[in-house]
């Protein structure tokens, strides 16, 4: 065994899982094709050697850190061509070679760094930065500290700069040309007003192109996790001077949200956060504060007949100064190209550069039929997600179904339609739902996704589908795709630590509530719960039992704070207030019981699960109940 200082890329694709499932062979051949002829030759052109290849991922070893960088970016430019999407981590540190193989932290960090990169990026460490050439140094902005699985400390990670190296046109102009089902013409129009923003440099956009690596100081803590640029959309205000006609307003904010969100170099404050706030006439910089939001949008809309005004300003929300503003006059037809207009716009003054996603994914067209876009609009309207609203979700249900009949491969439509299926049966709403309720939404998330690929609200939907008929390994992939696609969706976010705590990643699961609870600061308390649940499942007792007070003094009967209160307390020492906590727990929720609890499987197949419920039986928690229900009709997790 040798030990020695080696720079370590790690690679792998993301969603291969996906494309295997869909199709085998072509994607299969596909990658044999991508390593013969890209990455393997990116290696060795710079010196390097791959040690492993693990199906869809490769570990490579390099004499330097700039021969690693370079061989990285090549790869990242060259996946531009290829169907599938790649996350490259790099580090510098201590390896122990032996038999061809290496192991020890230097890789270790590595392949941590991998997993926390953006699809279609590059994270290095510290050390990387420090050890590249000065002329290098441009390539590099930080992304604050994150916390690793199974290393004590939290990295100090940094991202690279790809757009240096993509003049020849493979960057994001040339994926344009490549599809996602774009619209070329809106494309085009958006990436206009972004470079035309970026030559004129205006002194407004300069100011807030040097204040992003500082914009987000604020956290909790004050810890800055997070570097990028928060933008909060406020409800746009209906001006069509008809109170019916608010769904509308509203559902053109949402879209605007939704479309914004897709940027990864954007943190969007949820629409549930932002909708909270509608009608309070308050400084915008006491807005700000209140969401955490560096930005704030605000406008309003006015629809009459067949036109619509849109008028939208872009706000610093600590100075109060106006960056932008824009109206907008078109027919209602043209409501997509307004969407599109709007967010590139947004992003032209929020950061300096815009990831082929976001002009891409702005641009499309959800749907050529008004009539089937605007009964979505009114079924958002009508059923709001969490509501308790049995007659809402059914008449949401059946507007939904009449803007399917108007276009069957109206995704969005298809998976709004399978939540209300499947929500009607975890939840009990309408007391009729049955299994066979859960099955219709999976089918209708399905073809969604099918349809749509690219379409996050689909995976999201998946995901609790799946998680609903205890099929969790397949909740887990699909929450996983959910956040990629929109890493910007709360709730996609929460799923997919309601995930993580099963399958045992306990410090991902933390990371991913924490920052859900950031993008929405007015979250109900289910996102306490998860957050807490976390927190006691990664062994941060003190920190989970201050968040879970915290949730009880807001919320003193719900019942999986007081669930997950009982075993922490337990787990301290502390029985009589455990005891206390589970009689509080009995009493909100008399068909509470360890029968339940086993078959719900809070904590998956870990020992954690096992350890739970000696905790909750410790507090006298009731074996069985006269009135057992499944464990789907008494809770959301």
């Amino acid at each position: 065994m040798e030990r020695k200082l080696a720079a370590i890329v790690a690679g792998d694709i993301v969603g291969y899982t996906r494309l295997m499932s869909e199709d085998e062979s072509s994607t299969y051949a596909a990658l044999r094709a991508t390593f013969s002829g890209l990455i393997i030759p990116s290696v060795e052109k710079h010196g390097g050697r791959t040690f492993k290849t693990t199906g869809d991922g490769f570990l490579a070893t390099f004499p330097s850190v700039n021969e690693a960088l370079d061989a990285a970016i090549e790869i990242q430019n060259g996946f531009s061509e290829q169907p599938f999407d790649m996350r490259l981590g790099i580090n510098l540190g201590d390896v122990i070679e032996a038999d061809g193989d290496m192991f020890g932290d230097g890789v270790n960090v590595a392949s941590r760094l991998e997993a926390m990169a953006e699809p279609g990026g590059i994270f290095v460490s510290e050390a990387v930065v420090r050890s590249a050439d000065r002329n290098r140094s441009k390539l590099f902005y930080s992304i604050g500290r994150r916390q690793a699985k199974n290393i004590p400390e939290p990295l100090a990670v940094y991202a690279v700069r790809l757009d240096a190296d993509e003049k020849n046109g493979r960057g994001w102009i040339g994926r344009i040309a490549r599809g996602r089902r774009a619209a070329l013409p809106y494309a085009i129009g958006a990436a206009a007003l972004v470079l035309a923003a970026a030559a004129t440099q205006a002194p407004e956009v300069r100011a807030v192109g040097a204040d992003l690596a500082g914009s987000l100081a604020r956290l909790a803590g004050g810890e800055l996790a997070d570097a990028r640029p928060t933008v909060a959309v406020l409800p746009f205000d209906n001006m069509s001077g008809d109170a019916e006609q608010t769904y509308f307003a509203d559902g053109l904010t949402e879209d605007i949200i939704a479309n914004l969100a897709r940027n990864p170099e954007l943190q969007v404050i949820a629409r549930n956060s932002t909708f909270a706030l509608r009608g309070q006439a308050e400084d915008i910089r006491l807005i700000g504060d209140r969401l955490g939001a560096g930005y704030v949008v605000e406008g309003s809309a006015r629809r009459a007949g067949d036109q619509l005004r849109v008028v939208a300003q872009l706000i610093d929300a600590r100075s109060g100064a106006h960056l932008w503003s824009h109206s907008y006059d078109r027919r209602v037809e043209d409501i997509f190209a307004v969407q599109t207009d709007l967010t590139a716009e947004i992003v032209s003054h929020l950061v300096s550069y815009v990831r082929e996603s976001e002009v891409s994914n702005a641009a499309e067209r959800p749907t050529e039929n008004l009539q089937a876009y605007d009964l979505v609009l009114q079924a958002r309207d009508r059923y709001k997600h969490g509501s308790k609203d049995a007659e809402a979700l059914i008449a949401a249900r059946a507007l939904l179904h009449r803007a399917l009949e108007l276009d069957p491969g109206y995704a969005a439509a298809r998976a709004n339609l399978g939540m209300t299926y499947i929500v009607d049966f975890v939840q009990n709403l309408s007391g009729r739902a049955t299994t066979t309720d859960v099955e219709t939404g999976l089918s209708e998330a399905r073809q969604a996704v099918r349809l749509d690929p690219n379409l996050a609200a689909g995976y999201q939907v998946l995901s609790f589908g799946l998680s609903a008929t205890g099929d969790y390994p397949g909740a887990m992939q699909a929450a996983q795709r959910a956040v990629e696609l929109n890493p910007n969706d709360p709730d996609s976010l929460m799923a997919l630590a309601k995930a993580q705590v099963r399958f045992g990643s306990y410090d991902e699961a933390v990371q991913n509530a924490e920052r859900a609870r950031r993008l929405h600061p007015m979250a109900p308390e289910y996102y306490t719960y998860v957050y807490g649940q976390a927190l006691y499942a990664a062994g941060r007792l003190d920190e989970a039992d201050e968040v879970l007070r915290e949730c009880l003094i807001r919320a003193p009967q719900q019942a999986d704070c007081l669930l997950i209160q009982t075993a922490v307390l337990s787990q301290r020492g502390d029985v009589e207030g455990a005891q206390r906590t589970m009689a509080r727990l009995t009493e909100v929720d008399p068909e509470f019981s360890l029968a339940s609890e086993r078959s719900m499987r809070r904590f998956g197949e870990s020992a954690l699960m096992e350890q739970f419920l000696s905790r909750l039986a410790e507090a006298n928690a009731p074996d069985v109940t006269s009135g057992f229900l499944h464990p789907h009709t008494r809770s959301r997790t």
